[in-house]
């Protein structure tokens, strides 16, 4: 397998207030992981920014001009109740969707058979016309949105393992059954929604799980929800919204994971990848807040991505 991984400094440049679980630390994290021998196969490759015109591929212009009008000069701004930006955040946001952008076109050029982006903020709470949850664009929708549009991708399926739901994903695909939309996480909990009985359009699946359900829950939800429909869907590729948050460690949760889950449920989508993708499997971070657990967790998955 050859993986891409997608990175670059500005992600550092995004900063929130002391004391904020969205940190720059954790790309640190992550990076530190990955200097360990059994990554040197990893290609590594600098995330491009992204022009502004790929935010429309998932949010009107409105959403983007408010965006860009929240974005200080100095300091940090509160864009929402927990979502903050620096003078460096639309940059940042927009560099994310770069990587998710290019890690598209890796997989279907097949340069690459898969890749991992390593972006930060996150994007999964982004909905089409707003920014929450630490989000200010939602990049596994506008990655969608560009395997549809530039690859001619009949299927997308986007599988959601963050611990909080992914509901900008979901308000933005609610009723597009071109698109597949799995997420397991931890409810009730922010942001309320991702029930079992919303469906969208047939093309919404919800798995919520409890508070300390734990390993065999979650690979339960995922043997009996996740993995069928993603199956009969036959998807041209899988992106993974990948958060880490559901980690035993993490501050944030209480679904009490462990790196293992992450690898299981990596490889399960591999192999379903391998049946109907050619292999094509995009994953973005999306949440993951102690550091520990964050980089084991990543590292995990990606070493996963890397020997198939």
């Amino acid at each position: 397998m050859t993986t891409f991984l997608f990175e670059n400094p500005i992600f550092l440049e995004h900063h929130t207030p002391e004391g904020h679980p969205e940190r720059s630390d954790r790309i640190r994290a992550i990076n530190l992981a990955l200097e360990h021998e059994r990554f040197s196969p990893l290609v590594h490759e600098k995330a491009p920014q992204a022009n502004e015109d790929f935010v429309l591929l998932a949010h009107p212009e409105s959403h983007l001009r408010a965006v860009m009008s929240a974005i200080p000069e100095e300091d940090t701004n509160q864009v929402e109740a927990d979502t903050y930006a620096s003078p460096a955040s639309l940059q940042a946001a927009l560099t994310g969707i770069g990587g998710a952008i290019a890690a598209v076109d890796a997989v279907f050029s097949g340069k690459a058979d898969n890749a991992f982006v390593a972006a930060r903020p996150p994007g999964h709470h982004a909905e089409r016309n707003k920014a929450m949850g630490f989000c200010f664009f939602n990049n596994a929708a506008i990655a969608a949105r560009h395997a549809q549009k530039k690859h001619g991708a009949e299927r997308v399926a986007i599988v959601d393992w963050d611990v909080h739901h992914g509901n900008g994903t979901q308000d933005i695909f609610y009723d597009d059954r071109s698109v597949l939309f799995c997420s397991t996480h931890q409810m009730p909990l922010y942001p309320g929604s991702g029930a079992k009985d919303e469906t969208g359009a047939g093309n919404i699946v919800n798995a919520p799980l409890s508070m300390n359900d734990g390993s065999d829950h979650f690979r339960e939800a995922f043997k009996s929800r996740v993995l069928p429909r993603v199956a009969d869907f036959k998807p041209d590729i899988i992106i993974i919204s990948a958060g880490f948050d559901a980690h035993h460690r993490d501050p944030l949760a209480q679904i009490n994971l462990v790196a293992d889950d992450f690898d299981w449920a990596t490889a399960k989508l591999m192999e379903l990848s391998e049946k109907s993708a050619s292999n094509r499997v995009v994953s973005l971070l999306e949440g993951g807040y102690d550091l520990t657990g964050l980089a084991e967790s990543a590292a995990t998955h990606i070493y996963r991505l890397m020997r198939g």
